[in-house]
């Protein structure tokens, strides 16, 4: 919960990313998603309650659609480089992001997995909404370290096998990433989050200062009086 997210993601904005690719330790919900296992997450729930969600405030409205908060284009890009690299992934799945950092309660757990979530985590939230409103396109690589606590084998891993799990996973993550990397980009024109500012602004333009315009023009580059 002390992650700065917004900090974060304008950074990526000014330096010029074109993309960003979240590789992420998760616990899983589904039987059917062991330990080891990759998923390509396409939604998410958002159960995290203290963090600061919105680049926006301060005197500034702005509806940002996020209906689908992950971007298809780099996800099917993510998906060719996992092919190449011959590892096995599921496609598509909810994360359940939770505030943290305690774990959930097994009631937690088993209500989760009864609205069909397929991993939890606590850092994708909300990193995807400050994705979405600097309009940089977002995916998920979820790589699952162990089951939540809704599973009956949960309290019988160790701390050596959740860890050895994870540098597993990270070995697999950076041959996806240098696949990714020889691949190259694909083209985000048609990416839900390319313009994703648009029409979003409702606050009128003669009505934010130009500090506020200044703090708020690096989301697309420019100044936000464009955007409205």
């Amino acid at each position: 919960s002390e992650v700065p997210y917004a900090a974060n993601l304008s950074a990526l904005k000014q330096f010029g990313a074109d993309a960003v690719l979240s590789v992420s330790a998760v616990g899983s919900l589904r039987e059917e998603l062991p330990p080891g296992s990759l998923v390509l997450v396409d939604q998410f729930i958002d159960r995290t309650v203290g963090r600061r969600r919105t680049f926006f405030g301060d005197g500034v409205v702005a509806h940002v659609a996020f209906g689908e908060p992950t971007c298809k284009v780099l996800a099917d890009a993510v998906e060719n480089a996992l092919q190449t690299c011959e590892l096995e992934y599921t496609r598509g799945g909810a994360y359940v992001c939770i505030e943290g950092p305690q774990f959930s309660t097994r009631a937690e757990s088993e209500l989760f997995r009864a609205w069909n979530a397929s991993v939890i985590g606590m850092t994708n939230m909300p990193e995807a909404r400050f994705a979405r409103e600097a309009e940089l396109p977002y995916t998920t690589l979820a790589m699952v370290t162990d089951y939540d606590c809704w599973h009956d084998g949960h309290d019988a891993v160790t701390v050596d096998q959740v860890i050895a799990t994870l540098k597993a996973n990270t070995q697999k993550a950076l041959s996806v990433i240098a696949a990714l990397g020889r691949h190259g980009l694909p083209d985000f024109s048609n990416s839900v989050a390319t313009g994703a500012l648009k029409h979003a602004i409702i606050t009128a333009p003669e009505a934010l200062s130009e500090s506020i315009h200044n703090r708020l023009s690096v989301l697309k580059g420019q100044s936000t009086k464009e955007n409205v």
